[in-house]
């Protein structure tokens, strides 16, 4: 039996290191581009046809109603609608179109970079808060 370790596989640390980043989010311009990005990952690595097909998506909570005591509904999901049954009609209506190269974009290198999503204002919001330090924004 051969023993995979960092050294011969040229890795360090955990497992996991690397493979999780997280990123702030300006959630009234960015959290449904975030929530679309996120659930079409299998889809853009060929793993299923449609986000509603992987069984680890919240896709099938936001868009079908399907209980998942791990999901609470967001502020922003919950202005998608009066009712349960017009935010997710609206939840799958974002789906529909494919998601812009420029969101796409952002989105990529906001995470790979840890920079904020969002817009000037956020921008400025995080700058006051941080104490005038500059930080680099994807903007959208």
């Amino acid at each position: 039996m051969r023993v995979i370790t960092n050294h011969n596989s040229h890795r360090t640390g955990a497992l996991w290191e690397g493979r999780y980043k997280s990123t702030l989010v300006d959630s009234e311009t960015y959290l449904l581009r975030v929530y679309r990005y996120i659930e079409l990952n299998p889809v853009r690595a060929d793993m299923v046809d449609h986000a509603s097909e992987y069984l680890w998506s919240s896709y099938r909570c936001n868009a079908k109603g399907k209980g998942i005591s791990l999901i609470r509904p967001h502020n922003e999901y919950l202005r998608l609608g009066q009712t349960n049954n017009e935010r997710q009609e609206d939840y799958r209506s974002l789906f529909k179109d494919s998601m812009t190269d420029k969101d796409f974009a952002a989105i990529r290198k906001g995470t790979n970079q840890a920079w904020p999503l969002g817009d000037a204002r956020f921008k400025e919001q995080i700058e006051q808060k941080t104490g005038g330090r500059r930080c680099l924004l994807a903007e959208g």
